[in-house]
């Protein structure tokens, strides 16, 4: 299956007259042979060879010998990079930072996630109000030695007694469910398992949730996600007694999540068929024996339900309103949209979320990817705007209807988060907490631009480097993008990129068309036969910043992660001269059966389906695994985890074979695929250092820079 190898990696280094750079020049490497089979699917008449078919068994001895052959080539090859291990030391040096999230408050408690630095991951702190003695409620770090188990969510009762949470194993999208005691921090007996894509909503001392099957063994890992069903559990029961509130055997497809009513006496359910999309239905608890009332049959909109008053719901939708608004239905009143009730209409900026406190309405809107929060009263008058300390981003607007007091984390390109106070009655905005970090921010800048795609739309996009920088066409740049999901990436500390940014780097960051930076005709104009507009305007980010001098072709690194990652394998098989490296993570690379494996079903939203004729031909002239040529590919290091249930690993390794077998250049094309991790949520800090030391020691050789 493989051969046993010894390579010998030619790497001379020739230093360039007065740059101060490097420039590197590489023998062609020696790749673990990949065996070949005839494996062929015909779809509409055209057959399609998948010769490493055989590696979508990631759990097979075969590919775990091919797995260790092409880590062994790719760690010795990060071995002969001289600066690896300094690259290493920096990003745990400026990693070494207390970290402090924004407090929530239920009940007397407030409650929040700290990290004192690098522990492997955030601790969950309770304290009772904001002058009381914070103590630790649940520390995963606690859970594995190597820092591999990580708290997944979590949600506290009504009285405040109980929390319930779940946690993650190796990065696994699989979870269990656990309760405790607030006060005592005792750790009940309950324990749920098969849990996945799941919320956790109180009902007295009791709490609704999502899950599957067990599956069966060995299969767990890879097997579609089917039949996803709604349960009760009552505290001190065990999960075969859990009560069934609702299942569809129908339509195995679909996912269900259940919500609570503040007053507890509303389930809401939420159903799904991708992840665009939902259905909604309401059950009255208080009622005996009530049915569930559809208020939504369908999954072409979606909706988000922030309060109720009574029978009436508070909704946040794009139902009629591309850019989203806020609308009050009456679940004994007439179904149709037409009765629903506008309180704040759709506006030209993209309306994220609504947010109580102090009996108003909060919304935090998106204009070009930056935050604006506005204050209106319950019946959608706007009052006033918040004003923020400069261009951002705020995840949540924490508060409650009832509480003066609201918390937000203000995020930067060039500095970690800072937790505000706000207080709604007197508009006083005052720090909460600040980090200390080894990075000096102030030497850093952001701006915006807006640039010009292939046909024609304008496409915002981020750029951050050193104030003062001069554009001369030879500094190196790192373009990352999303592009997909209805997603997108606005201002954000990155850690790891900080270390690129100290050494000249320009880390840039485009709002494509698929994501959500200017609500659903954006996202939908990135989806199935438009999914090209995303790779076009990426490539136009790139062409932009070197028509501007920001950078050029052989000092750009391309980067993408999951969605990304398709997006990192469509372009540089289209344009393999745009950049010098290219960097696809956990990506989606083989687009005719991506819907074959765990939750890939629900992405055919964006993406289409080889089963249907006119996606098939859409997805044919993208899909990277299928358009990889017998040419030069920049210097590529795909990244996956052998744990990864989302994006199973077979996509990276079976791109990875096809490249090697066609790369034509002297650029290394390599795997590193990480043991006992997944698709990147609760990756422990250790991994995610180690991680990065990699890639940006692969980024910075390549680029020829010099640390």
């Amino acid at each position: 299956m493989y051969k046993k190898l010894s390579p010998i990696i030619l790497l001379t280094i020739f230093t360039a007259c007065g740059s101060g750079e490097e420039k590197v020049e590489q023998a062609k490497m020696d790749y673990p042979a990949t065996r070949k089979t005839d494996s062929v699917d015909t779809y509409f008449g055209t057959k399609i060879a998948d010769p490493y078919r055989w590696l979508e068994d990631d759990r097979s001895a075969e590919t775990g010998e091919w797995v260790k052959a092409q880590n062994k080539v790719t760690f010795d090859y990060l071995a002969t990079i001289p600066f690896r291990e300094k690259v290493k030391e920096r990003l745990t040096k400026i990693w070494n930072f207390e970290k402090v999230s924004a407090p929530f408050k239920k009940g007397k408690n407030y409650f929040f996630y700290k990290n004192d630095g690098i522990q492997n991951q955030s601790v969950l702190y309770v304290q009772e109000g904001l002058d009381g003695k914070s103590r630790i409620l649940l520390d995963p770090n606690a859970l594995a030695a190597d820092g591999t188990v990580s708290l997944g969510g979590m949600s506290i009762s009504k009285s405040g007694k109980y929390l319930a949470y779940s946690i993650n194993r190796a990065g696994s999208d699989w979870s269990e469910i656990y309760a405790m005691e607030i006060e005592t921090g005792k750790k009940l007996a309950d324990e749920i398992k098969w849990v996945k894509f799941s919320d956790m909503a109180w009902k007295g001392d009791g709490f609704y949730y999502s899950a599957y099957d067990a599956p069966k063994g060995g299969s767990e890992l890879s097997n579609k996600n089917e039949y996803h069903k709604v349960f009760y559990h009552k505290l001190g029961e065990a999960q075969n007694k859990d009560v069934l509130i609702f299942e569809d055997k129908k339509y195995p497809l679909r996912n269900f999540s259940a919500g609570i009513s503040e007053d507890e006496k509303l389930l809401l359910l939420y159903g799904s068929e991708s992840t665009s999309g939902s259905s909604l239905a309401v059950k009255e608890l208080d009622k005996p024996n009530s049915q569930f009332i559809t208020l939504v049959n369908n999954f072409d909109n979606n909706y988000s339900v922030i309060h109720n008053e009574g029978n009436k719901l508070y909704v946040v939708t794009d139902k009629g309103a591309p850019k989203y608004q806020l609308l009050e239905i009456d679940i004994h009143g007439k179904p149709d949209y037409e009765n629903w009730k506008k309180l704040i209409p759709e506006s030209a900026d993209l309306l994220e979320s609504v947010s109580l406190a102090n009996g108003k309405f909060v919304a935090k809107y998106l204009k070009d990817v930056t935050t604006r929060l506005y204050v209106y009263d319950m019946s959608g008058k706007k009052e006033s705007e918040i004003k923020l300390p400069g261009v951002c981003k705020i995840d949540a607007f924490d508060s409650d209807k009832d509480d003066s007091l609201a918390f937000f984390s203000y995020k930067t390109f060039t500095a970690p988060d800072v937790v505000y106070k706000y207080n709604m009655v007197t508009g006083a905005m005052t720090v909460w907490f600040k980090p200390e970090i080894d990075f000096k921010s102030d030497d850093y800048e952001t701006k915006q631009v807006f640039y010009t795609s292939k046909d024609g739309t304008k496409v915002p996009m981020f750029i951050t480097h050193k104030k003062g920088i001069v554009l001369d066409g030879t500094n190196p740049c790192f373009l990352f993008g999303y592009g997909g999901f209805n997603s997108y990436y606005s201002p954000e500390f990155r850690i790891d990129r900080a270390v690129f940014l100290e050494n000249g780097g320009i880390y840039a960051i485009p709002g494509l068309r698929g994501g959500g930076d200017y609500g659903e005709d954006w996202h939908k104009a990135g989806t199935k036969c438009q999914k090209q507009n995303v790779f076009d305007d990426f490539i136009a980010a790139a062409e932009y910043l070197i028509k501007e001098k920001y950078t050029s072709s052989a000092k750009l690194a391309i980067h993408g992660r999951s969605n990304g990652g398709l997006l990192v394998g469509a372009v540089m098989t289209q344009r393999p001269d745009l950049a010098k490296v290219a960097i696809p993570t956990v990506g989606v690379l083989d687009m005719l059966r991506f819907h074959k494996f765990t939750i890939g079903w629900a992405w055919t939203s964006d993406y289409g389906s080889s089963e249907n004729k006119e996606e098939f031909d859409c997805i044919l002239k993208y899909s990277p695994l299928h358009n990889v040529k017998e040419v030069e590919y920049p210097a590529t290091l795909v990244t996956t985890g052998d744990h990864d249930d989302r994006v199973v690993p077979a996509h990276s390794f079976k791109y990875i074979a096809t490249l090697q077998e066609k790369q034509k250049g002297s650029n290394p094309v390599l795997v590193r695929i990480d043991t006992n991790a997944g698709h990147g949520a609760g990756k422990p800090t250790s991994k995610q250092i180690e991680e990065y030391a990699d890639i940006w020691s692969f980024v910075f050789y390549n680029l020829g820079m010099k640390y």
